[in-house]
């Protein structure tokens, strides 16, 4: 063999030989002992190093330092244990002190118990018995624990996992936040200490001084105070309580946001608002819904129902108002409305039906359209209607058509029309069915005449100061009060073209005649896709295989080293077994 080759193969093992030795885990290093103790009853496996009056013990192993008064140092299974005063420092970030602390050099395996205290920048955890796993770099406790971050509040929890690569803590168990604002309580948080972001998963609360939140799915930031919530959600208000698919919430602005599948209940004057957006804003004691809003009025007998393109409400509980923007419908059994607005104030009772003016662009629909209320086959119009109910008795009162009153009625046989029109319309109800109606200045009148035997007698057409119209039945009885002139004519002798008063608008076939008829002129709804938060993603055991692997293999290697030396290997302490007995520690879910 040359000499070239010899120095090859003479680097090579040094390489080799070197490369072993790297990859060598390092023992634990005692940088300051104090004093060094060695107790027979213990064997010469077992050093004791004891604090003198210049400092504390201080252990160096893998980029962490400990300190302490006592240590008990196990050399064959490079395994210590600290007492008294106890502080472990990893990096410039994790700090924790304790009571006692048992670390292994192999496994790289920490408990520590009695008062532990760790802190890392963003936070404070406090519990009685930490687990710290220095190979992924993850903290368990499963006996209670205490996290404070001071914009967040105090988290406690019977079990918590803290992975410090993340910043982030997975609280379980009887989960409680308490923060000076509000408090939330649940089974499962994932919370991240450097932005203060929360993740619920499964029934939770946060319960403020004016507001409660429930959800099974949800985020919370606690920075901000701003959440999101998915799964089963709902915002109570005071009186108002808002669900939907969707719901956004920020405390500092008291404002709440909903899409798709709204419900808003208002649990004082008894109305359910539903649609598929919605914001409320508390402090301003206001909301609006659209896309395909809806606003029920529950009552014992008969709810009112109003639908528009957009749906407002304003005011204080005991004063609230409902405002339906644009293309406004209402629809009770026995009674139904369509106007461009409508107005309606719960605490008084009244109900306005709005005018809609348009100028002529050309289209069909760009006139003049006036509100209008169905009941019992009557369609009254005019530039604005009032209805007035009774609110203890919640039913219908009366109602006032203003300028342009109109009544028209389909006769009962023929194809003709009643008609009744003036200045000013005023009906009574009656077990909210109409039963009187007085038409007050400038009255006309289009009547079919008919005889007990429903045979046409002959067409009315008469003028006077007013007309009162008295419903009994399937009958009307008409009284003209002063009247100024009028006739009964023949049917063959009433020219067909003189059979309708001029603005004459009957529109029978846009009467809703159900909730459904409501949505009729609607669009088709297109909601958006709600973006869920991410899955949960169960923990890995927290002394898992890997961990389990490293410490079968410290033992073989220990007790290989121990018999090349002649001496027996002393049996593991109980904390020893304690450290690695894999029963301890269960999946963090």
């Amino acid at each position: 063999m040359n000499l070239t080759l010899r120095y090859l193969l003479l680097i090579a093992c040094c390489f080799s030989t070197a490369l072993t030795y790297a990859q060598e885990p390092k023992k634990i290093f005692i940088e300051y002992s104090g004093f060094t103790v060695r107790d027979s009853l213990k064997g010469e496996n077992v050093t004791t190093f004891v604090r003198s009056d210049q400092g504390q013990i201080h252990i160096i192993h893998e980029g962490i330092d400990m300190w302490c008064d006592k240590a008990l140092y196990y050399q064959s299974e490079d395994f210590i244990e600290a007492y008294s005063n106890v502080r472990m420092k990893q990096g410039d970030t994790i700090n924790m002190t304790s009571d006692y602390v048992e670390y292994s050099g192999i496994t790289q395996l920490a408990i520590a118990a009695g008062k532990v205290v760790l802190t890392e920048p963003q936070s404070t955890l406090t519990t009685d018995t930490l687990y710290f796993n220095r190979v992924t770099q993850q903290a368990y406790y499963n006996s209670k624990g205490k996290v404070v971050r001071d914009s967040s509040g105090t988290i406690t929890s019977q079990i918590g996992r803290f992975y410090m690569n993340q910043s982030k803590y997975r609280f379980l168990k009887d989960v409680v936040l308490v923060n000076p604002e509000y408090t939330l309580e649940t089974n499962q948080l994932d919370f991240y200490s450097e932005n203060g972001h929360a993740y619920m998963y499964g029934p939770s609360t946060i319960v403020g001084e004016a507001s409660k939140v429930y959800s099974e799915r949800g985020f919370y930031d606690t920075n901000n105070d701003i959440g999101h919530f998915i799964k089963n959600s709902k915002i109570d208000y005071d009186n108002l309580q808002i669900e939907g698919d969707s719901l956004y919430f920020d405390r500092n602005r008291n404002y709440a946001s909903a899409d798709n599948n709204i419900t808003i209940t208002d649990t004082v004057n008894k109305t359910i608002i539903r649609g598929h957006h919605g914001e409320v804003y508390r402090a301003k004691d206001s909301l609006f819904i659209t896309k395909r809003a809806l606003a029920i009025t529950v009552q014992e007998n008969d709810s009112l129902y109003i639908h528009a393109d957009k749906l407002m409400v304003t005011g204080k509980p005991e004063n609230r108002i409902t405002r339906a923007f644009y293309n406004a419908k209402m629809y009770k059994s026995d009674m139904s409305g369509k106007a461009d607005s409508i107005h309606a104030d719960h605490k008084s009772g009244l109900t306005q039906l709005i005018n809609l003016k348009r100028f002529n662009t050309g289209d069909a629909f760009s006139i003049k359209r006036k509100p209008l209320i169905w009941n019992l086959g009557n369609q009254m119009s005019g530039d604005s209607i009032h209805l007035i109910s009774n609110v203890e008795k919640e039913e219908l009162d009366s109602l006032k058509v203003f300028n342009n009153a109109f009544l028209i009625s389909k006769d009962t046989l023929g194809d003709g029309f009643n008609q009744i029109k003036g200045q000013k319309l005023i009906g009574l109800f009656k077990d909210n069915e109409l039963y009187n109606v007085d038409i007050i200045k400038n009255a006309e009148i289009i009547f079919y005449s008919r005889d007990d035997n429903d045979s046409l007698v002959g067409i009315n057409k008469s003028k006077s100061g007013s007309i009162n119209l008295q419903f009994d039945g399937p009958y009307k009885i008409i009284t003209l009060i002063n009247q100024v002139d009028g006739e009964i004519y023949p049917e063959s002798l009433f020219p067909k073209n003189a059979r309708q008063f001029r603005g004459f608008d009957w529109r029978g076939d846009e009467q809703p005649k159900s909730v459904k008829d409501l949505f009729s002129d609607d669009p088709p709804l297109i909601l958006p896709v709600i973006k869920g938060l991410e899955p949960y993603i169960e923990d890995e055991e927290f002394i898992d295989e890997a961990l389990l692997n490293r410490v079968e293999k410290a033992g073989k290697r220990d007790k290989d080293e121990v018999n090349k030396a002649g001496r027996q290997l002393p049996k593991p302490t109980q904390k020893i077994n304690r450290t690695f007995n894999k029963p301890l520690v269960k999946k963090g879910n």
